[in-house]
Formats: C-alpha cells, structure tokens, sequence
C-alpha cells in the first residue's frame, strides 16, 4: 500500500507538482513510523512534497536526511545559485559572435535587464544592472521551483526572503555613502537641512529616514514571502482536492501557468522596487533621469 502511495505521488508530481502525500501516508503508514512521520505529514498539508521532505518521510532517522530536512530551503535556495552558475558557464564558455540557444537566451535576459535599469536609473547608472539583473534571475527561478517535479520555492520561506531583502538594504547603504560621502550621506538622512526650520527638524527627519530605510527590505522580504507562499499553499490544496477524487486528476495543472506569470511578476516587483530604493539613494545632480523615472512610477 505504501509503494501505492509512491506511485500515485508520483503520477502528481510528473504533471508538474506532485502530491500532498500526507493524506495518502496516513491511511497506509503513518503510525508505523510514528512521530517523526507525523511530523513530515504536518509539513506536507500546507506544501507540495519535494525529494527532501519525501526522503524524510520514508527515511527520518538517517543524519543526512535529518540535516537535509531541516536545512531544506537553504539547499534549493544553494541549488537555484549553482544551477545560475552553471548554466551560465556553459553560456560563456560556447560563446559565439552569433548567439544562439543558451547563450542567446542569457543576451536577451541581460539586454532587457539593463534596458530596465537605465530606463529608471539612466544611462549614467547601467553599472547597477549586474546586481538588479542577478536578483532577478535568482528571485525568478527560485519562485518558479515549486512548480518542477520535487522541487520547491525556497522564496515560500521568510528565512530566505529576509536576506535578500536585507542584502538590497546594505547594498542600498553602501551606494549612498560610495556616491554622495559619508557627510551628504547623513545630511541625506537627516532631510538635507538647508535653513532654521530644517535643522529643527533633524531629529525626527532623522528618524522617520532611519525608520523608513529598515522598513524597506522587511517590506520587500514579506511581500515576496507572502505571495510565494500563498501561491504554494493554493496549488497543494488543489493537488489534495484532485487526489480525494476517485480517480486522481490533476485538476491543479492550470494554476502552474498562473503560478509561472505569478514568479515573474514577483521577480519584477521586488527589482523595480530594488531599482528605485538605489534611485532614490543617489545624488540629484547626477540623478536627474532617474529621479524624474522614480516619481512617474
């Protein structure tokens, strides 16, 4: 009965998901494997299974599994990076003056990229395209790994989304004192003070700014959270839904397609708001185009 459950799972997953086995493995074999079972079951309710949480079920006592398990996002999170840099490196290295297949692809994505950069930033700023356009493929792929057979969206986990906000925060920090000095950097925060009335008004400019530049990567991190996670949780309850049936349907599969437009949206967001929190951090002089680009949006 347990190779039964297998295979049904199975059958799920080959359609682009896979299936919530808790349901399956607790009518079949839960109690055999007691607590640790019960607890990969408790896991699996809210969240399509992956090859990690199915060797847990089956396997919850080995010490590879066990660490696997409870590192699980950050080794998909790992994966996606070293899938990146692969892929990547098989793009360079059959480069041609005529792009083609993987390599063509990598152009379009990095032309598009910078065209997205400079069209808020300007020209002036295109050297901020290789961190916005890397947090965007990374975002992206990471979002649309739930979707794969045995894999999952590392980005459905606030461990992973909080450093990436928190790594545009320092990097957001880093590029208003690398631009504007130390000094401005602080008359930025303080509201630029330029008469009576402003330098009053330094300490609670001060710290509405302080206030506001920790609030941005929370508000990055939770959005991107938020939705990933929702978008999980909706496809697994339309993967137990069609797994209740008496002959088990994917009634799931058009939510992948929803699911996909859903991580690039995600991606998107997160690097236009990446892109105008750098904007907003640069100096107005030289910022001009993308200070105008910033308040048009």
């Amino acid at each position: 009965m347990k190779f039964r459950a297998f295979l049904v799972q199975i059958f799920y997953s080959f359609f682009g998901a896979g299936l919530a086995f808790a349901s399956e493995a607790a009518g079949h074999g839960a109690a055999a494997h007691g607590e640790a079972a019960a607890h990969a079951e408790e896991g699996a309710s809210m969240h399509l299974p992956n090859v990690i949480n199915i060797l847990y079920h089956y396997f919850p006592h080995q010490p590879v599994v066990e660490f696997l398990h409870e590192w699980e996002n950050v080794f998909f999170a790992l994966a996606v990076a070293a899938f990146l840099a692969w892929t990547f490196t098989l793009a360079a290295r059959r480069a041609s003056l005529v792009p083609s297949g993987l390599q063509n692809l990598y152009e379009m994505a990095a032309e598009s990229l910078d065209n997205f950069v400079i069209g808020i930033l300007g020209p002036r700023w295109r050297k901020f395209t290789p961190f916005v356009g890397s947090l965007f493929l990374y975002i992206f792929i990471m979002n649309f790994a739930g979707v794969v057979p045995f894999l999952k969206s590392p980005t459905s986990s606030f461990g992973i989304t909080f450093p990436l906000g928190l790594s545009v925060f320092l990097y957001v920090q880093f590029t208003g004192i690398r631009e504007l000095g130390f000094f401005k950097y602080l008359d930025h925060l303080a509201g630029e003070p330029r008469n009576a009335v402003g330098f009053i008004l330094i300490p609670l400019m001060l710290f509405l700014h302080v206030v506001g530049e920790f609030v941005k990567p929370l508000s990055l991190s939770l959005r991107l959270f938020g939705n990933i996670w929702g978008e999980d949780v909706l496809i697994a309850v339309f993967v137990g839904m069609g797994s209740q049936m008496p002959l088990p349907i994917p009634i799931h599969f058009p939510f992948l397609f929803l699911a996909l437009l859903t991580s690039f949206v995600q991606a998107t967001v997160f690097c236009l708001l990446t892109t105008i929190y750098i904007a907003l951090m640069l100096p107005h002089e030289h910022g001009e185009e993308g200070h105008e680009a910033v308040h048009s949006h």
